[in-house]
């Protein structure tokens, strides 16, 4: 009886999600997802100015010798696209200072992104990570296939606790043969002590193959720190517990400034490697950041 209402309430949850991803391509975000390759297609895009690396044969001379500057074409590729969303569910996505986890919230960002990938009949699948690949939900079409994400992305338990977002990246780098769209969330928070030159280079390595760009799922006991004195922080993926005054303001400024300057760090290594980033926070509306994403895409 209690695993038959176990499974009842995965499945409201899962329905649910659904029906909150529909009324959001409904209210506006529909027809936004524009992400797509450029490449040898039959469809022109755009004309601009030549750069190193691109092939002879694009250069259009007629308006080469207009500008008396190198010009290319460049065409839109007429081809089946993949979504694969990567989504981290190391042990600090179950934490949440709102009425919903980062994992919850994740989840539903995923499947607005899967939902608008199908309806623009390319294909989507999940990649779920900790510090190991923890599952692959190889890309399909079809509503089947959306439940499927939403279901993986809510309730799939990993095996291991910490975050290894180097180790995860080079990971899809070996297991993706083709192109595909790369949607990374995360909290961006790792176990350990971030190598941002490494970090820089497979980002670099992956966004040259494939269209890749990060999601950050954020909460706001991350960023900042409550006035409410003593209080025991414990570390969600090691167990570590310190104990913090937060009377005390420089405690707080300290952990709001480190917070602040950890994430700029990595999205300048993104923004380096030429990476759209977008910011989302648990709790609060993400339609408006998701299509802007979309529309400057």
């Amino acid at each position: 009886m209690l695993e038959e209402n176990k499974v009842r309430t995965m499945l409201q949850k899962v329905r649910a999600i659904e029906l909150r991803t529909r009324q959001t391509m409904n209210e506006g975000l529909s027809g936004s997802y524009c992400s797509r390759f450029r490449g040898q297609g039959i469809n022109f895009e755009e004309l601009r100015d030549y750069a190193p690396g691109d092939e002879i044969r694009a250069i259009d001379w007629n308006t080469t010798a207009k500008l008396h500057k190198p010009v290319v074409k460049i065409f839109r590729e007429e081809r089946e696209l993949t979504l694969l969303v990567v989504l981290d569910i190391s042990t600090s996505s179950f934490c949440g200072s709102t009425k919903q986890s980062k994992r919850e919230f994740a989840a539903e960002i995923a499947s607005v992104l899967a939902l608008s990938a199908l309806k623009n009949n390319d294909r989507v699948g999940l990649f779920l990570f900790s510090n190991h690949i923890e599952k692959f939900v190889r890309p399909k079409k079809g509503r089947s296939q959306l439940l499927s994400v939403i279901r993986e992305a809510l309730f799939f338990q990993p095996q291991h606790s910490q975050t290894d977002i180097v180790g995860c990246l080079q990971s899809l780098e070996q297991m993706l043969k083709k192109k595909a769209i790369i949607c990374f969330l995360s909290d961006f928070l790792p176990t350990h002590t971030l190598d941002l030159q490494a970090l820089t280079k497979i980002l670099c390595r992956l966004h040259t193959r494939h269209d890749f760009l990060c999601i950050r799922i954020a909460d706001p006991r991350e960023q900042q720190l409550p006035d409410v004195g003593f209080v025991a922080l414990s570390d969600a993926e090691t167990g570590q517990c310190t104990y913090v005054d937060t009377h005390n303001a420089s405690i707080r400024n300290r952990f709001a400034n480190n917070q602040k300057q950890y994430w700029e760090h990595f999205q300048n290594a993104c923004l380096h490697c030429g990476i759209d980033v977008l910011t989302l926070t648990n709790g609060q509306p993400y339609l408006k950041g998701l299509r802007s994403l979309f529309q400057h895409r």
